[in-house]
């Protein structure tokens, strides 16, 4: 039903706008410069979220995620069409609130949180990083929210101290963003477009390769009647 759906978009741009809201504004007041803030910032976002919106629409904030629940067999085309709008929407409408609340040299300081390449990191590297990254997140969406078999009642928290803990390793390389939504809002509103194929690439592919993995090798089917 289409007001079925639209109840999905809604819970999925409000959950990706927190996201944006609170993890790319975490690292504007702090200036980029603590690390496990920052991290536990994006990740008690996104398990409070997810908790809250699960039961609504999966509670995904992150086309890479939806990308893998689709080729997982988990979600339709055409839901994953319109998540994909939301969560972008979201990122762009919450990127453009913390332009609206912090003064142009506070934000513009930390290119309003986009993620970027750390020294030394290229881009074929970061997109290898950040596919990495996205394989453990969706791997762990599949194992503790979508697995019937999950005895598992709290996936919104091991989805977010997955977040934490690849925030912690990754963030120091390529912002550990796992998810396009992630740079997009803060990347096209503070107009820091470099290497956009990194955060797009990178969490698509591991993403995909979750989906693959878990939904069609560890995922059991039912079986038809």
């Amino acid at each position: 039903m289409a007001s079925e759906l639209l109840r999905k978009a809604i819970a999925e741009f409000v959950g990706t706008f927190a996201l944006i809201f609170i993890g790319a504004g975490s690292i504007v007041v702090t200036g980029g410069s603590d690390l496990l803030l920052i991290a536990f910032a994006h990740g008690l976002t996104i398990g409070v979220m997810a908790s809250a919106t699960g039961h609504i629409s999966g509670g995904h904030f992150n086309p890479a995620v939806t990308f893998g629940a689709l080729v997982g067999r988990q979600i339709s085309l055409r839901n994953s069409v319109v998540y994909w709008i939301a969560q972008l929407l979201g990122a762009l409408v919450a990127a453009a609130f913390l332009v609206g609340i912090f003064p142009p040299d506070v934000w513009q300081a930390t290119t309003l949180g986009t993620p970027a390449l750390g020294p030394g990191v290229g881009v074929a590297t970061g997109i290898l990083v950040e596919a990495v990254l996205a394989f453990f997140l969706v791997f762990v969406v599949y194992g503790t929210a979508i697995d019937p078999r999950s005895s598992f009642r709290a996936g919104g928290l091991a989805i977010g101290l997955t977040i934490a803990l690849d925030i912690m390793m990754g963030g120091p390389l390529t912002g550990a963003a796992m998810n396009p939504a992630r740079w997009f809002g803060p990347a096209v509103v503070s107009g820091s477009l470099a290497d956009a194929i990194v955060w797009w690439a990178g969490p698509l592919i591991g993403g995909g390769v979750a989906g693959l993995v878990y939904g069609h090798a560890l995922l059991e089917r039912r079986r038809e009647a």
